[in-house]
């Protein structure tokens, strides 16, 4: 039991120094010692808060014993794995930081299987997270018994600790498949249960998701400080989980409907400022946590991507242009006044963008063109029609660049209203196996009209495929570069065809192959540890 304390103390006194209490600032909790830890309250939350470590925005953190990168970062994140492997982005072939962005962003995981331990900007490897789980697992069982906490406190602390790994868990899923986990506290700190190196069932799986999930919604409030997760998040990201697996889990569709009827109490509403320019100001600095916002990466303003100063935003540096000018021919400001990229790493293929219907204001945050300057201070314009010889795909400024620092101060939005609209619409279609009508029809025009467009019309509101059809599209149009596309064309079963029709190169798997190194660690315990997983009609 020392071990296990001494080994918490030490993750937790790393994240006590980079809290959250407001907008995930600097901030101490209480004295920590392998002798009083945890004793109050302010202990017990700061080692809850040490579960936060995965969902910061940093360059890297260290939970477990290695180096991973958070589910947020631009290197190694959801926006490279479910965003850059999907149709929305070309391959990145006019520069490359090594062979790993390439692959992923061809959609290309063979190698995934050389990746080791660590993950780094070239491997994101991910599996490691699994002893992630195994910690957030010892952390509630060490929350469930503090006997110096009300019941009120502990289930509070507990609920938003499973909501924590219930995210990790579907994120690992959605990254592997199933994956081992555990998920008992008395079982956490069993060596030989560490050693069981096999993948749950799907259908278990999901279950253990679900239960942390609904334990944290029916423990947490909303009565949180911005960037610390709350009941309507859980709501969210149980939505979205039973629509992934409604199709093998009974009643999950009718589960995803019936979280949209709670959380359409909660006020939340698509944001409207600015027009036909609402859907580009609903990402910027001066509209944080507006209406439509239901859960993003606060950044802090003194965040530089150490864990000491806060989540910071670095997402400008992997979609500009290096040589983008801040100025025009005319000596008018261009998009890019206030700073330029290291290199343009994500990009939105030119096949994909023309997807937009005409009018759909969305597109107006995708940059067709630009004014390059060279060396000597030359100005270019580059427009589509020397797409190849500058950058594989359009622009993505749905992130701008607002301020001259060398960080952004915008919010990284992870769940949205829009989104909740868009996965109800969808529920009550697969539900019914029909063509939604009423509020449910009314919810996709909603999006719609935000975004500048008419209602669906044709074979869109005729036929089940016809709207189905069109729903992932106009998923794709409203979500991009929010880091859930390849989840998406999944759950639709268009990965293989989508990527091929706009990437130009079909996928090389469905899930990324998990790493040697685990597959021959488990053979040495005696365990079949599964390389690959797929679900039907890949």
């Amino acid at each position: 039991m020392k071990n296990k304390v001494i080994i918490m103390f030490l993750a937790c006194l790393t994240f006590c120094q980079s809290g959250c209490e407001e907008n995930f600032e600097p901030n101490i909790y209480g004295s920590l010692s392998t002798t009083n830890f945890p004793t109050t309250y302010e202990d017990a939350e700061a080692l809850m808060m040490s579960a936060y470590l995965p969902f910061q925005l940093l360059w890297s953190y260290n939970l477990s014993g290695t180096t991973q990168r958070q589910l947020y970062n631009p290197t190694g994140g959801t926006v490279k794995l479910f965003t850059a492997t999907s149709d929305i982005m070309k391959p990145w072939t006019i520069g490359s930081w090594g062979a790993g962005w390439l692959e992923m962003s061809q959609a290309n995981f063979n190698n995934t299987i050389y990746w080791g331990r660590g993950s780094n900007d070239n491997a994101p490897t991910d599996f490691e997270k699994i002893r992630d789980i195994t910690r957030f697992t010892q952390i509630i069982g060490i929350l469930q018994d503090s006997e110096f906490l009300s019941e009120e406190e502990r289930n509070a602390l507990v609920g938003e600790t499973r909501l924590l790994r219930g995210l990790l868990m579907y994120y690992l899923m959605h990254v592997y498949g199933p994956v081992p986990v555990i998920v008992d506290p008395a079982l956490a700190s069993n060596i030989e249960v560490q050693q069981e190196l096999v993948r749950p069932s799907l259908d278990e799986m999901t279950q253990y998701i679900t239960d942390d999930l609904e334990f944290a919604i029916a423990n947490l409030t909303d009565d949180q400080p911005n960037g610390r997760y709350t009941k309507d998040y859980a709501m969210f990201a149980l939505m979205k989980h039973s629509l992934n697996e409604g199709n093998h889990m009974d009643g999950y569709y009718q589960k995803a409907i019936n979280l949209y009827g709670q959380l359409s109490s909660s006020g939340y509403s698509l944001y409207q400022e600015g027009s036909e320019d609402a859907y580009a100001n609903l990402f910027k600095q001066a509209n944080k946590f507006n209406s439509e916002i239901i859960m993003a990466v606060s950044v802090s303003e003194n965040g530089n991507g150490q864990g000491p100063n806060g989540s910071f935003n670095p997402w400008s540096y992997y979609l500009a242009p290096a040589d983008a000018a801040p100025y025009d021919a005319n000596g008018n400001p261009t998009p890019f006044e206030y700073g330029k990229g290291w290199a343009q790493v994500y990009n939105v293929s030119a096949d994909f963008y023309n997807t937009f219907e005409e009018g759909d204001n969305r597109a107006n945050t995708i940059l067709t063109s630009y004014t390059r300057e060279d060396t000597e201070g030359n100005l270019e314009v580059i427009d589509s029609d020397d797409l190849q010889d500058h950058w594989n795909g359009y622009i993505v400024n749905k992130y701008p660049i607002e301020s001259d620092t060398q960080w952004q101060p915008t919010d990284f939005p992870i769940a949205r209203w829009a989104d909740v609209l868009l996965m109800y619409a969808e529920a009550v279609a697969r539900n019914t196996q029909s063509v939604p009508t009423g509020e449910a029809l009314d919810a996709v025009n909603k999006v719609r009209e935000r975004a500048g467009l008419g209602p669906l019309t044709g074979d869109a509101v005729s036929s089940y495929e016809g709207f189905m059809d069109a729903l992932i599209m106009e998923r794709g149009h409203e979500l991009f570069f929010e880091g859930k596309r390849k989840i998406d064309l999944i759950r639709f079963e268009k990965y293989r065809e989508y990527t091929e029709m706009y990437k130009g190169l079909e996928p090389t798997h469905q899930y990324m192959p998990l790493p040697n190194y685990a597959v021959e660690e488990a053979a040495r315990y005696g365990y079949d540890l599964e390389q690959t997983f797929q679900r039907d009609n890949f």
